[in-house]
């Protein structure tokens, strides 16, 4: 703001082009330095940062055996209509979207026979399994149940980048 001092009426737009490059060279400094911090804690999650429990897995691994195995198969490797739940087809199919786009695709849709009829912590519970089942690795934290943080979470199998 001091390169605006002294300056005559005429001189404002120079002043403004020198203003808007100061503005720009520090916005870069804080993108580069203290502002890192806050930069980083809007950054995606993803599949690969341990966003589910070994514990939520476990009840997952129990609730897919009792909802979902009669259709998409004990292994998750899917049969006859109901498709695979892992492997490379699965991979392709969900890369790139959101654990809250699997969240929501599963919570409306099955189980087939009676749609929404788990809770929600059931559901997220179930994607923790797929996730597991995957060898995804588990973290601290368990997979919330509500929609927006898990929208959030982005799945990339590929390897880090």
């Amino acid at each position: 703001m001091g390169i605006l001092i002294g300056l005559k009426r005429g001189d404002m737009k120079r002043g403004g082009m020198a203003l808007g490059a100061f503005a720009l060279w520090l916005g870069a400094l804080v993108s580069t330095n203290g502002g890192g911090a806050a930069l980083s804690a809007r950054q995606v999650r993803t599949i690969r940062d341990g966003v589910f429990t070994e514990e939520q897995s476990k009840r997952g691994e129990a609730t897919y055996q009792m909802n979902c195995s009669s259709c998409h198969g004990t292994d998750l490797a899917g049969q006859e209509s109901a498709p695979a739940l892992k492997g490379q087809e699965f991979q392709t199919s969900w890369d790139g979207l959101s654990v809250g786009d699997l969240f929501e695709r599963i919570r409306i849709s099955m189980p087939q026979d009676a749609p929404g009829r788990m809770s929600r912590k059931e559901y997220a519970d179930t994607v923790a399994f797929i996730l597991k089942s995957a060898s995804l690795p588990a973290g601290q934290t368990e997979l919330p149940t509500e929609l927006e943080p898990l929208k959030q979470i982005k799945i990339e199998w590929g390897a880090p980048k």
